[in-house]
């Protein structure tokens, strides 16, 4: 197949992110047995405006706010090439591009989550609105389209907005085993550890306030917070003024290598977001034999079992998140029944199936 994906970013952008990992992990492979695949997403300063990238050609347009107003010339710019496609998949992770709009191909939405009212917990009131706004069309415009959903809240979450239940499929992320898997030692001391980005919404501080909590209560953790974002500064000044010192160990970006590091020498993950299509960090983690504790949220509760590799809290509750952390430093043979339970867990999911997923459902969309 010839296969067009657009994207706002790929995975070499300094704003990538989860998303971009699950597309070039997907595709990537695809252009692997042999189909043609163009990526169009936006650029940033200093890019090549052209590349090859995992097997795939990549056309970067405009610029991370200015990708909407240039994707479209970029999308004529290929067909004036002479390029034809057979489907065209538009990985929907920020503000829907509404592709329906401007192509007669078949169009496959892959969607990790929508973002709803916690769109105002994170961005400015205009933005968050024009967000919500976009969402809310979604519906009527995308209407021909087929649609992958990476969990079972994010299918439920399209098919209550109105999309056709019969055109939304569920295709979970994979792990790569032979990277995530478990190393021979933990840290000597308690530790827990975040990765991701630094987002207000993702509710970090809160963590924070349970390692104070914890702190106060005799119980000595460390903890890692790896990714980078615009909510670093918050987070870092809130530490000092809870007094973690030390305990607290910011180490904005890290390599790849460094990331699997952390989650097989921690002795907990943490993801206390209030919703997120999948949280594939716990499943990372997972597969590593760490258990995490999450928010009891849309999308993490599948990512993450209850009782069984790890523990899902209120989202905000900080004496829940000190109760829940509290036990898994504790009690050795919890976290070690948990942490076989996580291992179990995360068997289950390899990019090589997710990969076998979405070429079935593409070859349906083109041939619809």
């Amino acid at each position: 197949m010839r296969i067009l994906v657009v994207n706002w970013q790929d995975r070499l952008n300094p704003e990538a992110g989860g998303a971009e990992v699950h597309l070039h992990e997907i595709f990537g492979r695809l252009a692997g047995r042999g189909h043609e695949i163009s990526l169009l997403v936006s650029g940033w300063e200093g890019c090549e405006p052209e590349a090859r990238l995992d097997g795939m050609r990549v056309l970067r347009r405009g610029s991370r706010y200015t990708f909407p107003l240039h994707v479209h010339a970029g999308f004529r710019d290929l067909m004036k090439g002479g390029q034809s496609f057979d489907v065209l998949v538009e990985d929907i992770n920020k503000v829907p591009l509404f592709t329906p709009l401007w192509t007669r191909l078949p169009v496959v939405g892959l969607v990790p989550h929508l973002f709803g009212s916690t769109a105002f917990q994170q961005e400015s009131l205009p933005v968050a609105a024009t967000v919500w706004a976009a969402e809310r069309l979604m519906p009527a415009a995308y209407r021909g389209a087929d649609f992958v959903a990476i969990s079972e809240s994010t299918a439920a979450d399209l098919r209550e907005r109105g999309f056709l239940p019969d055109r939304v499929r569920v295709s979970y992320p994979g792990i790569d085993h032979t990277v995530f898997r478990p190393a021979a030692a933990r840290a000597e001391a308690p530790t827990i550890a975040y990765v991701g980005r630094l987002r207000r919404y993702k509710g970090l501080d809160v963590v924070l306030r349970a390692v104070a909590q914890l702190r106060e209560q005799g119980v000595e953790v460390r903890m890692l917070v790896a990714g980078q974002g615009e909510d670093a500064p918050r987070l870092q000044r809130l530490a000092a003024e809870l007094g973690l010192g030390n305990r607290v160990s910011f180490r904005g970006f890290v390599s790849e290598e460094e990331k699997v590091r952390i989650l097989q020498s921690t002795w907990i993950n943490v993801y206390p977001s209030p919703k997120e299509g999948w949280g594939i960090t716990n499943v990372e983690a997972a597969a590593c034999g760490t258990p995490s504790v999450a928010s009891d949220s849309e999308g993490l509760r599948e990512s993450v079992l209850d009782g069984e590799t790890g523990f899902l809290v209120p989202h905000r509750d900080a004496t829940a998140w000190v109760s829940a952390l509290r036990r898994l430093v504790e009690e050795d043979g919890l976290r070690a029944r948990m942490g076989d339970g996580a291992l179990r867990h995360a068997s289950g999911f390899t990019w090589e199936a997710t990969t076998q997923e979405f070429e079935d459902i593409l070859q349906e969309s083109a041939t619809r």
